[in-house]
């Protein structure tokens, strides 16, 4: 299931916990929602509310930190791949077949992440990317430099093809998300159990039902920010590929 289902399915189900409170408000005897019955239901509900709110909360901004830590090795990487290519430009023609892996490597990455930028995933490269890599680094470490800035020059797009491989490594890691579904699961139960009580206190009527869909929506609302974020990769709020193709347009030149 993707964000969207995931979010209208637990927005189904708080405005279904409103409505089953609403309808056991007509059911119960009166003495089970008035006077200490009463005040004990809100005690219990106060502390989900709370409980509901903090995670909801860390949640939010844990998704928000490891989405702009991923967007920021997509940039990194741009930044790593265009700098790696005015090396070996600098470096001379003995560098031009490096170069045109290089860009091999890199346009197979683009495919792979970004697919006709629909759903992508940064899955780990294939073992035909893999090999070419190690090739491109085999090509850069075989090179023979006469002057000192040819020397710098291989140092460096070594030191340069190593950070790529971590980003890339590290990508592939973090693009499955790191949300516990258990976790997520019980936070879904207890917002449930949250509306329960307070469609439990309310007589059906159309302003009730309306604030309580408005409350079901906002839920659903950050629950779906949640997993879009979880997904850097993939749905409405995937990471931009664009730093990586403009570095890409320049390879080579």
């Amino acid at each position: 299931m993707n964000s969207i289902q995931i979010a209208v399915l637990v927005f189904i189900c708080v405005l279904g916990g409103a409505v089953a409170g609403m309808l056991l408000h007509g059911t119960l005897p009166t003495h089970h929602r008035d006077g200490d019955a009463k005040d004990v239901i809100k005690l219990v509900m106060g502390l989900i509310a709370t409980i509901a709110a903090l995670v909801l909360s860390l949640l939010i901004a844990s998704a928000h930190s490891a989405y702009d830590t991923q967007e920021s090795e997509v940039r990194q990487l741009a930044v790593h791949v265009a700098l790696l290519d005015r090396l070996l430009a600098h470096y001379g023609p003995e560098a031009a077949d490096a170069r045109a892996v290089l860009k091999e490597v890199v346009a197979a990455d683009v495919a792979r992440i970004w697919p006709d930028e629909g759903v992508g995933s940064a899955k780990l490269p294939s073992p035909g990317a893999r090999l070419r890599g190690e090739d491109m680094f085999g090509m850069i470490a075989g090179l023979s430099p006469h002057t000192d800035e040819q020397r710098f020059s291989q140092a460096r797009a070594l030191q340069l093809l190593t950070d790529m491989a971590n980003t890339r490594r590290l990508m592939a890691e973090q693009a499955g998300g790191s949300l516990s579904w258990p976790f997520f699961v019980v936070l879904v139960f207890w917002l449930v159990m949250l509306f329960v009580g307070f469609g439990l206190f309310a007589r059906f009527n159309a302003t009730v039902f309306a604030a309580h869909f408005v409350g079901a929506l906002s839920v659903a609302g950050a629950i779906f920010l949640i997993l879009e974020m979880n997904r850097p990769y993939s749905g409405l709020m995937q990471i931009s590929s664009a730093p990586i193709h403009r570095a890409l347009e320049q390879l080579g030149r």
